[in-house]
């Protein structure tokens, strides 16, 4: 598949899950195409069966390739994009799911949150490389899951669950789900240790 036709079913998998922006101007921002060739390439995937009713179809579906990524992302540093960058690397669309702050907090209680929820989704929009950031849904990790149905789940290197669990679980949802382990080329770049050494000065600097 070329990559202009992936661009356009991945612009229409993002505003499926995100309607808020349409899948046109999705692909505007990352491919300056034009209104005409944008409706053209979809007229195009519609007689390939992969586009229907502005939707991806079942096959339209099964041509690109889901990452999902979730964390806090209170405090954006080298870390952050090491990882990130490692996740799309897997495939073509990277969903990064921003965990509410009242879920963040449910997991270390003594966690100091600085920015709302709204505001780290929009910190982790503004990378590049993401395609969709997404807070996550009331309920659990699964719960979110189940919405994005993503192909392949990417843990951070330090993150609790392993690998078996989640899959494990995926299955329980009825989703069969890659689940990969990061690495990190610079494993002491933590939001934690920052905000530890900086202390209530991180962002009077």
């Amino acid at each position: 598949m070329n990559p202009i036709d992936k661009a356009a079913l991945a612009s229409i998998f993002c505003s499926t899950l995100d309607p808020s922006i349409p899948a046109y101007d999705r692909m505007h921002a990352r491919l300056p195409v034009s209104r005409d060739f944008y409706d053209q390439t979809i007229r195009g995937l519609v007689e390939k069966g992969l586009v229907e009713d502005e939707k991806l179809t079942d096959f339209g579906r099964d041509a690109i390739k889901v990452i999902l990524v979730g964390g806090v992302f209170d405090l954006i540093h080298p870390g952050h994009i090491h990882t990130l960058k490692a996740a799309k690397s897997l495939g073509d669309v990277l969903v990064v799911v921003v965990a509410r702050t009242s879920t963040a907090i449910k997991i270390k209680k003594d966690r100091k949150i600085y920015h709302d929820e709204m505001l780290r989704r929009e910190l982790v929009s503004s990378i590049n490389f993401v395609d969709l950031a997404l807070i996550g849904r009331e309920g659990t990790l699964y719960d979110t899951v189940a919405f994005v149905k993503p192909n392949v789940i990417a843990l951070g290197y330090d993150q609790a669950h392993t690998e078996k669990d989640v899959a494990e679980n995926c299955k329980k949802i009825g989703l069969n789900v890659q689940v990969v382990r990061l690495s990190t080329p610079i494993p002491g770049s933590k939001s934690s240790k920052i905000k530890d050494e900086l202390g209530e000065n991180i962002y009077g600097i």
